[in-house]
């Protein structure tokens, strides 16, 4: 099959979908792959690093496109990129439909299947998804701990606190891989943390990283409490293809404490808190209601090189398996598919949409 690896052009994105190696794997199994120019670039790799295994490299988007069939990404397609997908277009890459219904109507309208990352589930795992989550979590608490610097407009504290100095507290929403992951980091600056979740295993796992770790069942009522006293507030709320639920009202906002810190991991779903909004790197933070809020849709974008390696490493198998013949007939993508001859058909995003 002859597959595309565009530059991603999303607002300060430099992450690519496959790096060089992963491409040499898609060549040794007999397809051709057409690499933007520059798309690597950012995550240290060069067009010379792309043919020495083999790709071809491309001078602009419009070629990329033009010449393959598979497009892998990192990011949705954004407005530039609407006219340049065909509807013998097969799209693998994030997509979050259930928030972007601008987006899904222009996939729809032409005609393409697209199968979006965070919808591919193995055995009740999202193992596409996975490796962005653990990177979004640990850099919820990292620039949480940032951002509550007072020169960025936080309360000016030390999260892990001092002796004869307070700790911070940090309320995580979520037990999965990015809820977990942002309480490991919090957990080890020193910080007191609280995690919500629904599944008992997750949170024993959760409550083991440390004596300074709670693990509670998100009961309202608790988890009102603890925002309350949270200053750093983290959303890692995931329903598979849907929008996410609002666990954490505007009036729960405005209980929080004067230059608190809010980042929403779920905001590409919709978000878990009330008052998030998308942002993105050029500007990622706001005020709503005495808070700080940080909504960049793709936190992993800061990070790319690390990023590029850690996605590239669990979607190269996908990718091979897809590209095979009646690859799109594979259990496991069928059940990914969001968008197929202008029919929206993952029930989840065809819901969130209603």
């Amino acid at each position: 099959m002859r597959i595309g690896v565009p530059k991603e052009i999303k607002t300060m994105e430099g992450r690519v979908a496959l790096i060089p190696p992963a491409v040499g794997e898609l060549v040794a199994a007999g397809h051709e792959v057409f690499v933007e120019t520059g798309a690597g670039i950012a995550s240290g790799y060069s067009d010379e690093n792309y043919q020495a295994v083999g790709a071809h490299i491309v001078g602009s988007a419009a070629e990329t496109y033009g010449q393959a069939q598979l497009m892998v990404k990192v990011k949705e397609p954004v407005a530039p990129e609407y006219d340049l997908l065909r509807e013998d277009h097969i799209l693998f890459s994030f997509l979050h439909l259930a928030a972007n219904a601008t987006l899904t109507q222009a996939l729809a309208t032409r005609g393409l299947t697209a199968v979006a990352f965070e919808t591919i589930s193995v055995k009740g795992r999202l193992p596409l998804l996975a490796p962005m989550s653990d990177i979004a979590g640990r850099l919820a608490s990292q620039i949480g701990t940032t951002l509550l610097h007072s020169s960025h407009g936080g309360r000016g504290i030390l999260l892990g606190g001092l002796p004869a100095a307070e700790r911070g507290n940090v309320v995580i929403l979520g037990d999965g891989v990015a809820g977990s992951n942002a309480a490991r980091v919090a957990a080890n600056v020193g910080a007191n943390v609280t995690v919500f979740g629904l599944a008992r295993e997750n949170l024993s796992r959760v409550r083991f990283l440390g004596p300074n770790v709670t693990a509670l069942p998100s009961y309202d009522a608790l988890r009102q409490e603890a925002v309350q006293q949270a200053d750093l507030l983290i959303g890692a709320v995931l329903i598979p293809g849907a929008k996410a639920p609002h666990l954490v009202s505007r009036e729960m906002v405005k209980s929080m404490k004067p230059g608190s810190v809010i980042i929403d991991i779920s905001v590409d779903q919709g978000g878990c808190i009330e008052t998030t909004r998308p942002t993105d790197y050029a500007a990622p933070t706001y005020v709503e209601e005495g808070v700080v809020h940080f909504g960049v849709t793709n936190m992993p974008g800061a990070v790319p090189r690390t990023a590029s390696q850690a996605l590239s490493a669990e979607l190269t198998p996908f990718v091979l398996r897809l590209a095979a013949e009646g690859g799109l007939q594979d259990p496991v993508f069928a059940q990914g598919i969001n968008v197929q001859n202008g029919k929206i058909v993952h029930p989840a995003v065809a819901q969130a949409l209603q």
